[in-house]
């Protein structure tokens, strides 16, 4: 009798298998929809500050929230420094200035209109970004030699609308200034991402065709179909933008506020799984039609997909479960993104057990077209044939190999250190430079300051007079260069007091002045009756340090411990569960060690990003048992025939070793994608060699190699024994290896 959840799962992919069109229809029309509503749905729901994902328990959330209730600072701006100065190098005169605040009016007079790269009828469904910007006049050099202006536009960096308006503006006022005898200069956050995605836009996009090129190529030499190359693509596509509308319609419903990359890194994980899940089928599917070649095609892909089904959809879970752990964090960016994976993970596996099982009912044996020897059996063993045969053979020494390996990059992690930067080098980009040129005369800090609040506690008005003593303290502080008047609050309930660090603001110098001696400043000199919060970003990111770090302690355990307990279920065993836990843990403990000694140790980086060891288990943990649960679902179906049992774990890895290879490789390839957004090199690194260990290591010869070791042992307590009539109702009939090429245990 089949479990309950087995019958959901043959029910979905049997009426899909029986009414494909239906099926691909319904898909096609939610795709089409969605996908035109997905952008205006997740402007609604994203928020740009970081500080926005802390409790206001931390001390920099508390100050973002005086920010904006007492002096009316828009969460959602983003501020571009613009330096000003004489074309000839001369120090600015006092009429300059003039000229300078003259221009820069009419700038915040002028309504900046954001542009659209064509007039097609989707484009009146992407946000229109178009504002004035506010400006105000920020400082002026010692020396005089140039005068700063603070802009401040409204959206998010990553926004591309709000980067075209950025551009449009920079424009706008380089040529204003420089029909006034002024150059300029212009730096911030904003500044330097778009500088650096317009240094890398052809990079960007060679390399994206690459890795779609990379992608197709792949199922071609494997599939050697042009509809096997294409289909998966496509139908990953169109469940991809499902999956995104769900996620925004999901978050709205809730409330819940996303992080403006999550929407990417949504794509990047659903192109990875999606094309894996139907790969599992394709390989299935294909090697039932060689093995009953008087079978219907549509039967085939009835009886494949729900086989299939069952592991795919643990497969899924795993990650759903993973994931949704991060609904226990403290650190609103991952409790939010969290959730918003599962759900696009949900609604791909949904995909999976319907629109990939009717595009295979639907093309048949076509889906192979227009190669006729996809679908007649091997005339020789294959390359999978001899790797299973070898580690049946040598199963202690392969196992002896790869554990070394893997423990040989595990090593690396001896040493590690967290970096709460951007995770990389500053670019050569003109924001750089610019913010180089200010740091020469003005603290490294003007641009972004650390800001100190003020709020009364008893009822009294606050005056500047009362916070002397604290602005006088804090300029004593090493590491402050400069500290400005104190500004007060219409109601006089409030002060802020900005303070101009020596060091980057982005560095992890600022990190530790902020949440070390200027907190300490600010607790002990503080006057009584009052209450100071220190924000402003390098605050922001001490406060989210503290925040991973506490959420590392929570996360780890509990996704481990749901992981296991799905595969538990799966696999009903207590023996098997364990191997491929510690197995994968083995293989996220090399991933890391890796990143650590060519990022930290080779290219001399502070360290590792602070929120790669937390991403990274997710991902490689969760991806990576999806492998394993493939190749042990397999290799017990094997062992379910009558025969030696490192006979069937030769024969599991044979049928397997095409679809994980083939998997791990384009999935691989899709986090190599990552690479070519600008700071997301670490991340790409690690995912890429993560999931290449996970399957070419780890599932096909770790595994295999304990499977071959146990024997039938490793389902203890229950060991599968010959199934009645020779083989599982499901399982394709192919000729076992030879005897004498796989010893017998």
């Amino acid at each position: 009798m089949r479990p309950p959840e087995d019958i959901v799962i043959r029910a979905l992919t049997g009426y899909s298998t029986r009414h494909p069109w239906k099926v691909i229809a319904l898909w096609a029309v939610l795709g089409v929809v969605l996908s035109a509503l997905t952008p205006t749905l997740f402007d609604r729901v994203t928020q740009n500050q970081a500080g926005d994902f802390l409790p206001r328990g931390y001390d920099s959330a508390a100050a973002l929230h005086i920010a904006k209730e007492h002096f009316g600072v828009n969460p959602d701006a983003t501020t571009v420094t613009v330096l000003v100065a004489r074309a000839d190098g001369k120090a600015l005169g006092a009429a300059d200035r003039k000229r300078v605040e003259a221009e820069a009016a009419k700038l915040a007079k002028r309504r900046v209109i954001m542009p659209r790269e064509d007039d097609g009828p989707q484009q009146f469904l992407i946000p229109d970004r178009s504002q004035t910007p506010r400006i105000a006049p920020a400082m002026t050099a010692p020396d005089r030699s140039f005068e700063l202006l603070s802009v401040e536009l409204i959206g998010n960096r990553a926004d591309t609308g709000v980067q075209g308006v950025y551009r449009v503006f920079r424009d706008a006022a380089r040529t204003q200034f420089s029909e006034a005898g002024m150059r300029t200069g212009f730096t911030g956050p904003l500044a330097d991402t778009v500088d650096t995605v317009d240094s890398r836009k052809t990079a960007t996009t060679v390399g994206s065709a690459l890795i779609m090129g990379l992608i197709v190529l792949l199922n071609l030499l494997v599939f050697r179909s042009v509809l096997a190359a294409l289909l998966p693509l496509l139908a990953v596509a169109v469940i991809g933008s499902v999956a995104a509308g769900a996620v925004a319609a999901a978050a709205m419903l809730t409330g819940l506020k996303l992080d403006a990359g999550t929407p990417g890194l949504i794509n990047v994980v659903l192109l990875g799984i999606g094309i894996d899940y139907l790969l599992f089928l394709l390989f299935r599917f294909r090697e039932q039609l060689r093995a009953r070649p008087e079978q219907p095609a549509r039967e085939v892909a009835g009886q494949v997909a729900g086989r299939v089904g069952t592991a795919i959809t643990s497969a899924a879970l795993t990650i759903v479960a993973a994931f949704a752990t991060l609904g226990l964090a403290t650190f609103g960016q991952f409790r939010s993104m969290g959730p918003a994976i599962a759900v696009a993970v949900l609604v791909m596996l949904l995909g999976s057990l319907t629109l990939l099982p009717a595009l295979l009912a639907a093309t048949g044996r076509a889906m192979f077209w227009p190669s006729r020897a996809a679908l007649r059996p091997e005339a020789r063993e294959g390359r999978a044939a001899r790797l299973g045969a070898l580690v049946t053979r040598r199963p202690l020494m392969m196992l002896t190999a790869s554990v070394a390996l893997l423990a040989a990059l595990a090593a690396g992690l001896i040493g590690i250190r967290m970096d709460y930067g951007q995770g990389g080098p500053a670019a050569q980009t003109p924001a750089a430079a610019t913010a180089a040129e200010i740091s020469r005369t003005l603290p490294a800090g003007v641009s972004d300051p650390t800001s100190v609040f003020v709020t009364s506690t008893d009822g009294g008005a606050l005056t500047a007079g009362g916070l002397d003593g604290l602005s006088r303290a804090l300029t004593q502080v090493k590491g402050v260069g400069q500290v400005a008047r104190t500004v007060l609050s219409k109601d006089h309930r409030a002060a802020r007091i900005d303070l101009y660090p020596t060091v980057d603001p982005q560095s992890p110098q600022a990190r530790d002045l902020a949440s070390g001696p200027i907190r300490a400043a600010v607790a002990q000199h503080a006057p009584a009756g009052t209450r100071a919060h220190v924000g402003g970003t390098p605050a922001i990111i001490a406060d989210i340090s503290t925040a991973v770090d506490h959420d590392l302690t929570i996360v780890f355990p509990v996704a481990a411990a749901l992981i296991a307990l799905i595969l538990l279920l799966l696999l009903r065993s207590l023996l098997a569960p364990v191997i491929l836990m510690l197995s994968v843990g083995l293989g996220f403990a090399a991933t890391l060690g890796a990143v650590t000694l060519l990022f930290q140790h080779a290219l001399g980086r502070p360290g590792v990003s602070f929120t790669l060891p937390l991403v990274l288990f997710l991902f490689v943990v969760a991806l990576g048992t999806d492998y394993n649960i493939l190749i042990a679902d397999r290799i017990r179906e094997e062992m379910q025939r009558p025969g030696q049992a490192r006979a069937a774990v030769a024969r599991a890895v044979r049928h397997t070793t095409p679809a994980i290879a083939t998997a791990g490789l384009v999935l691989a390839a899709s986090f190599a994608g990552l690479a070519i957004s600008p700071g997301n090199e670490q991340i790409a690194f690690a995912m890429t060699l993560g999931i290449m260990l996970s399957a070419l290591v780890v599932s096909l010869v770790l595994v295999p190699a304990l499977a071959a070791l146990f024997g039938r042992a490793i389902w203890w307590p229950v060991r599968p024994g010959p199934a009645a009539g020779g083989h599982p109702q499901d399982s394709a009939t192919v000729p076992a290896p030879r005897p004498d090429r796989v010893q017998a245990r």
